[in-house]
């Protein structure tokens, strides 16, 4: 099958190793040309994935395209920011097959992904790849499960085929909704989690955040339409805890700089990469309020991302609230 990946970030970059292990029709699309050319003659990304070898089959171009006319009767995978989503779905065929990989929420509109593409590309045949995975474990073939969710089966199926593989198990989803509110909260609890661990509260304390993290991102889910057990595979519980725990997490490290008395400017610069929790915070908090949801972790992530708040004052504040039930 034909396959095309728009966007040679360490995700999008990872996928197209992935796949090119095993099917010698994949395509990398990066927007620089610069860039396009040293992976050509290093046979690296040397920016994002510099320790992994890209496969000799796998075709690199500039030209979006060519990139385009080659996924033609095959898939399209997006791995843009979410930022650029809108843009690359008006810029592909009315036709095309498509998955996005991006996690979060659009900034100005609070948009999530399948909300972005109903607007933009009502007709189109579309969904998000997405679970727990960083994309260097990935790039090395080291064992991971994904899922692949969209209201169109046929669409899941095709993923299926382009990209399951001996180290990459990709599963199917009905809920696009659910699987895409997992990728956008986890990250904001990514942050909580890292605070916590960042101030030494123990693993009591980073069980509870997640554990409470997972009910805040089931609430606002089902409120937005998603399906409660979604929450609990892959993209819920699965992504929560790797982002949560993981030493790759940007979002996690986010947190324990926070937590070191770094400011948030600092911190995000000597990151070096985009850290969603960071954007989708306020944006989750918003959604979240004008759907009546309560999401006290989420919160208190604003307030600290803010500077209306220090760590040690929202973690207190949390303590802090009424005792209630756990349902």
């Amino acid at each position: 099958m034909n396959l095309t990946v728009l966007g040679a970030g360490a995700w999008g970059t990872a996928l197209a190793i992935s796949a090119a292990r095993h099917n010698p029709q994949v395509m990398l699309w990066a927007r620089d040309a610069a860039q396009v050319h040293d992976m050509q003659v290093c046979r690296r990304n040397a920016r994002y994935l510099p320790e992994v070898l890209l496969p000799d089959a796998l075709r690199l171009t500039h030209d979006l395209r060519q990139a385009v006319a080659h996924a033609h009767g095959g898939l399209i995978i997006i791995g843009t920011p979410m930022a650029a989503l809108g843009s690359m779905l008006q810029a592909l065929p009315e036709d095309a097959a498509m998955l996005w990989l991006c996690k979060g929420f659009e900034k100005d509109t609070g948009r999530l992904g399948h909300e972005i593409a109903q607007a933009v590309r009502p007709q189109a045949r579309c969904g998000v790849l997405s679970g727990p995975s960083f994309a260097r474990e990935v790039a090395l073939a080291q064992p991971t499960a994904l899922v692949a969710a969209s209201f169109d089966a046929a669409l899941a199926d095709q993923a299926v085929m382009a990209l399951h593989s001996d180290s990459l198990r990709v599963y199917t989803s009905p809920d696009p909704i659910g699987v895409e509110v997992g990728g956008a909260v986890k990250n904001v609890l990514a942050i909580a989690t890292g605070i916590a661990d960042g101030m030494n509260l123990g693993l009591n304390a980073r069980a509870a955040l997640i554990t409470r993290g997972l009910a805040e991102m089931t609430r606002l889910g089902v409120a937005l339409g998603a399906r409660l057990d979604t929450f609990m595979g892959l993209s819920g519980l699965g992504d929560l805890v790797l982002t949560a725990t993981g030493d790759l997490s940007r979002n996690r490290t986010v947190g324990l700089k926070l937590a070191e008395g770094l400011a948030l400017p600092q911190v995000l610069h000597d990151l070096g990469h985009v850290a969603e929790g960071v954007y989708s915070a306020a944006t989750v908090l918003r959604r979240a309020q004008a759907l009546g949801v309560d999401m006290p972790i989420t919160e208190a992530v604003v307030a600290v991302l803010e500077g209306r708040t220090t760590p040690a004052k929202a973690v207190g504040a949390l303590m802090s609230r009424e005792a209630k039930a756990e349902g």
